[in-house]
């Protein structure tokens, strides 16, 4: 029944994200972007800690669960428009992930741990948070940093350092050796800017 319950989740994921209209090329083929995320993010936690359980797994496949439907111009453009813009976000992929899990079986107790990891809840502290994101570091530095630097040609060396630090601090000890072991494909041409950064 468990397993039952896990494969229906996460089919029910995969259809909602399957929805998104914006579209990514990778390995060949063409992809709804959250459905390419979310299978990145599950991928990245069987090479980073492949013994996670089954509700874990769940958060970490509906992290970014229909994202498109809050798009960021829907807030207004300055820092206290795109805070709110991430705060609710977590509410609202919490709440879509946790209503799909429901749907396919599981308890409340099960609902409320994926909703406090998603919902980025007591970071450092919660242990599936922190695995959360430890994963969606891992994800960005391998799969996003590199185009999302190719995306901000304005910014100087001070300013990915500022970047790439705040991402290290949000991961765990696990994390930044995981990062640096050579299991982690780092975008080649930000490698000297990575190991500045993280030199301390």
């Amino acid at each position: 029944m468990a397993q039952q319950a896990y494969d229906k989740a996460v089919s029910l994921m995969d259809a909602a994200n399957g929805e998104d209209p914006n579209i990514e090329l990778a390995d060949g083929r063409e992809w709804p972007r959250e459905l390419l995320y979310s299978h990145r993010m599950s991928q990245m936690l069987e090479r980073f800690q492949s013994a996670a359980d089954e509700v874990v797994k769940l958060a970490i496949r509906g992290q970014h669960i229909q994202r498109w439907k809050s798009p960021r111009n829907a807030y207004p453009m300055d820092r206290a428009g795109y805070h709110q813009w991430r705060t609710d976000l977590y509410k609202f992929h919490a709440v879509t992930a946790a209503g799909l899990m429901a749907e396919a079986g599981y308890d409340e107790q099960a609902l409320e741990r994926v909703r406090n990891a998603i919902g980025k809840r007591k970071i450092k502290v919660n242990p599936d948070t922190q695995l959360l994101e430890d994963v969606a570091s891992l994800v960005f530095i391998e799969f996003y940093m590199l185009a999302f630097a190719e995306k901000h040609p304005e910014y100087d060396e001070a300013k990915w350092i500022n970047i790439i630090q705040k991402t290290w601090k949000k991961m765990s000890s696990d994390a930044h050796a995981f990062a640096l072991s050579g299991d982690l494909r780092l975008p080649e041409s930000l490698v000297p800017l990575i190991q500045k950064s993280v030199a301390d």
